[in-house]
């Protein structure tokens, strides 16, 4: 008896594609045609030659195929098997979506804009003309602002002081309505965070009122605002947003388990935290470390620092909190960890505002004197000015979120 002829060489019985004399000769098919019949040698029946030669000439490994404009379409196929292969080994399909966006950015940010651009060939850059008159308020201009249009468009903010915070509010409310095909707002850092809450009456919340000037963005023409922040300091600020902007709530924490993951004492690590609110925020991330939880207590007139669960003795022991002012918490800590037999003590913290330069503080522990110094301390690039004076100078490391905030602008 005969082999059975190929699945590739035998006809088809319900072809997926009309055949073209046939479509030709029937006006219930003619309208799915994206092209009028045509003859041999012409534009279309050439493209359509060189779109199967190309197909003949597959890589079974991957081939990728991008079309041009605001969205490009990228499609990846993947296998094993050619196209004579045993028709029960299918080849796969995927379609991913990569989203070019035009992304802006301030005086204070334009070294970690840089960093993001270089982290996806989808994101260009754009500047803004940044200049005052002469009585101090701001003169601002959007170079070119016709040609993005269409286009998806960012904004890399830093609200490091309320001097800054004016002009950049500015341009935020004005690029959304640009004609643009959607508006995000990246504020690693939301300054206001620990003003979230009133303890007497008369004090004044104002996590909530940049909250509610954030969420008064006007509209582009894909809809709301999405707002990209870092290890906000009270999670439910999230609830002080209005319905006109779509937070997406990070965490800098990935970034610290990657750089643990590299040091030579990794099976040593421990993480602690210098207060149960710490605990509660990021717990969940780091669930896989033992644990230390300090406390403040108060003894007379003093609260200090002590060990409220978990044992240090021989580990390296990280102290993670989201953000440092003075610092006075993380050093009692340290020493308290020191007391307890850690054999180093670093720490991290996703957002280093030190502000009156408090970074001085932190003493670089080479080895052996925990109780004096840190082994590292880590912090992000979520305040530039910060980034700026502990470049270079132990124990800082900066972590850069440069690679997480290239991939929320996908989102």
């Amino acid at each position: 008896m005969a082999a059975p002829p190929s699945p590739l060489q035998s006809p088809l019985k319900n072809p997926p594609f009309p055949d073209r004399s046939s479509a030709a000769k029937s006006p219930k098919l003619a309208p799915f045609l994206s092209v009028k019949p045509h003859s041999p040698g012409s534009q279309v029946d050439r493209t359509i030659r060189s779109e199967i030669k190309s197909f003949e000439n597959w890589s079974p490994d991957l081939g990728v195929r991008f079309l041009s404009g605001a969205t490009d379409h990228v499609h990846l196929m993947h296998g094993n098997s050619s196209p004579s292969s045993s028709a029960s080994n299918s080849m796969a399909a995927a379609t991913t979506t990569v989203k070019r966006v035009c992304l802006f950015y301030c005086a204070e940010t334009k070294a970690l804009a840089e960093r993001v651009a270089a982290e996806s060939d989808a994101i260009e850059l754009r500047s803004i003309t940044w200049r005052t008159f002469d009585d101090g308020f701001p003169n601002l201009f959007i170079p070119n602002a016709q040609a993005i249009r269409g286009q998806h468009v960012a904004f890399l903010a830093s609200f490091s002081s309320p001097n800054v915070i004016f002009e950049q509010l500015s341009i935020i409310y004005a690029l959304p309505k640009l004609f643009i095909s959607s508006f995000t707002l990246v504020l690693p850092f939301f300054p206001t965070g620990t003003s979230e809450r009133m303890e007497d009456e008369g004090d004044v919340a104002t996590a909530f009122t940049l909250a509610r000037i954030l969420s008064n963005i006007p509209t582009s023409r894909g809809g709301p605002t999405s707002l990209v922040t870092f290890d906000i300091h009270a999670l439910q600020e999230r609830f002080y947003f209005g319905d006109n902007i779509l937070p997406s709530f990070e965490s800098g924490i990935p970034l610290l388990k990657n750089r643990l993951q590299q040091l030579p004492d990794s099976d040593k690590v421990a993480i602690a935290f210098p207060d149960d609110g710490a605990w509660k925020r990021f717990h969940k991330q780091l669930h896989h470390f033992p644990t230390v939880i300090c406390a403040k207590v108060r003894e007379g007139d003093k609260r200090i620092v002590r060990i409220k669960e978990g044992d240090p003795q021989g580990r390296h022991v990280v102290i993670v909190d989201d953000l440092v002012q003075s610092g006075g918490t993380l050093i009692e800590c340290q020493r308290v960890l020191a007391n307890h037999g850690a054999a180093r003590v670093s720490a991290y913290v996703t957002h280093g505002i030190f502000p009156n330069m408090s970074w001085e503080r932190f003493k670089f522990d080479n080895g052996g004197n925990p109780g004096t110094g840190l082994t590292y301390f880590w912090i992000t690039d979520s305040c530039p000015l910060t980034v700026k004076e502990v470049l270079n100078k132990p124990p800082f490391e900066v972590l850069s979120l440069a690679g997480p905030i290239a991939a929320s602008l996908q989102v």
